[in-house]
């Protein structure tokens, strides 16, 4: 199944998504810069920062615990979060998850869906993943 990010929540796609991956589906996320996060901007950034920041402040020298910046890192790591990851059954439905910046060449003519229930018509307050991904200093 291949999906358009473009006007989706993430944590409503988030979750459409990990239930699919668990069923046993292979799912394609494209224009994974044009999902939206709900909330106010200053808040959002503060929350995304303060999660890259945890490295540095859990343990120096280690260099751990990574969080990524890119949009489609950040996709793949808030799936990630809603599947049983520490169990072989989680971690083989979450290699199941593609996500892409933009839409690569071999999924231009392809059909892509969309997810109604994940979708938000009037959202007030946001940000795009990829305007949160370059206030985190991401280069895509």
């Amino acid at each position: 199944m291949i999906i358009d990010g473009e006007g989706h929540v993430l944590g409503r796609l988030a979750s459409v998504i990990s239930k699919k991956l668990l069923e046993g589906e292979e799912i394609v996320v494209l224009n994974a810069e044009k999902i939206m996060i709900t909330g106010s901007k200053e808040w959002i950034y503060a929350k995304y920062k303060q999660r890259v920041d945890r490295a540095s402040i859990s343990n120096p020298r280690d260099l751990g615990p990574k969080y990524p910046r890119r949009p489609e890192d950040i996709f793949r790591r808030t799936v990630r979060g809603m599947l049983p990851y520490k169990k072989s059954k989680g971690r083989s439905a979450y290699k199941g998850l593609k996500a892409f910046v933009g839409t690569p060449r071999e999924f231009r003519e392809i059909e892509v869906f969309n997810l109604p229930q994940a979708q938000h018509k009037n959202i007030k307050k946001g940000i795009a993943l990829g305007e949160v991904s370059k206030l985190l200093g991401a280069k895509f």
